[in-house]
């Protein structure tokens, strides 16, 4: 769009700066430089299956300990704080517990996204990264076999399902390295653009000025680095992605600092390098419901919320107010009038208009393996601690 742009606007003669939003540019550059590697990781975790035979895991051990789950829970929250130094896992109902949890810990690894989603955020090798860890602290628990048979069999069928991962016959391992080196360039290329999370609101003329010099001094050293020939193939063509995105839209990265006229009060004002605000709206809204009902995990409010509950932020512009209501003296009267045909229609005993489907027949309840009540069990600071602390405690030994 901005080369088709920049053209129109060369061919009217004017002067209007065709700005590329930064986040998106990175998106562009991201996806074309990491989906390839990133689809192969998900197509190997998907022709393993491996996130089924967890939640089947999951399911079993749920179903074993079944009206005892909340003293497994508690059972697990006690594991996490021991420290151990030869990490076990306990007998009966409290090891089984500690299982499953390892278990969903692994399927929980979207815990780890920043929020900005792919290629800001790359799951599939988050979730590599959780199996391997998973693994290593798979051996060094079963170096130390629970006494419970039941529990050495069911931690031993966890460790045969994230083997698979670390195994060198099937090539995780070599798809990971690809997918790291690329997302190392990209990184790269992000931090000179200082696209995080939330965005700063306190840049300066001289933020973008350094940013592009910055910018600069990449390209000539991403120059440098490019193989010209050799074995480096997959090197030389991630840098070319960056290089031949920036040669296309790099002058569209730059002229955010307007220069206002002598009657707008002069001056420089600068435009936002991103659609942040336009597009985060909704984060916004999530925020808002947060404080609002004090619920961390807000799927089942927004699933219940009416679509129309998010025209309330337009009630914050007078024009807005003006064209609904009036004013907001008038507000009540605005909202009695919304339903007043169904209760005139009640009182006269004619039937209610037709009703869309209930959301309670709509929506299905799926069995899963990681509630609510399990996620603040297992997403803890002392979960990762644990897993941490029992994988480093036994040498590598995934690949040779």
């Amino acid at each position: 769009m901005t080369p088709a742009l920049d053209a129109l606007v060369a061919e009217l003669e004017l002067k209007i700066p065709v700005l590329a939003c930064h986040q998106h540019f990175l998106a562009d550059v991201g996806k074309d430089l990491l989906e390839p590697a990133h689809a192969e990781l998900r197509a190997l975790f998907r022709r393993s299956k491996l996130r089924p035979k967890l939640r089947a895991l999951v399911r079993d051990i749920g179903r074993e300990l079944g009206a005892h789950i909340e003293d497994a829970r508690a059972a697990v929250v006690e594991w996490q704080a021991l420290t151990d130094a030869d990490h076990r896992i306990a007998s009966g109902r409290e090891g089984l517990a500690t299982v499953r949890a390892l278990a969903q810990w692994v399927l929980d690894f979207k815990a780890q996204a920043t929020g900005l989603d792919f290629p800001f955020d790359r799951p599939y090798l988050d979730l590599y990264d959780r199996c391997i860890k998973a693994l290593r602290a798979a051996d060094a628990f079963l170096r130390t076999a629970p006494e419970d048979k039941g529990v050495t069999r069911a931690l031993k069928r966890l460790h045969r399902y994230v083997h698979l991962v670390g195994s060198a016959e099937v090539p995780f391992h070599q798809t990971t390295q690809r997918l790291r080196h690329r997302a190392d360039l990209f990184d790269e290329l992000r931090s000179v653009l200082r696209i995080v999370a939330t965005p700063a609101v306190d840049e300066t003329d001289t933020d973008l000025v350094r940013m592009q010099e910055q910018l600069d001094a990449l390209v000539s050293s991403l120059n440098d680095r490019r193989p010209s020939r050799g074995p480096a193939q997959d090197t030389r063509n991630a840098i070319q992605i960056i290089l031949d995105h920036i040669d296309t839209h790099g002058d569209n990265l730059w002229g955010h600092a307007i220069v206002l006229p002598e009657s707008a009060g002069g001056g420089i004002r600068l435009v936002a390098r991103t659609n942040h605000v336009s597009e985060n709206f909704f984060g916004k809204v999530k925020h808002g419901e947060r404080i609002r009902s004090g619920y961390k995990n807000l799927g089942y409010v927004l699933e219940t919320m009416p679509a129309e509950a998010l025209l309330v932020r337009n009630l914050e512009h007078d024009d807005y107010v003006a064209t609904v209501c009036g004013s907001l003296d008038l507000l009540p009267q605005a909202f009695a009038d919304l339903d007043r045909d169904d209760r005139e229609r009640k009182l006269n005993n004619l039937p209610l208009r037709e009703e869309d489907d209930d959301l309670d027949t709509v929506l299905q309840v799926a069995s899963a393996s990681l509630t609510p009540a399990d996620r603040r069990v297992i997403r803890t600071k002392e979960m990762d601690r644990r897993i941490a602390a029992a994988a480093a405690s036994r040498a590598p030994r995934i690949h040779p």
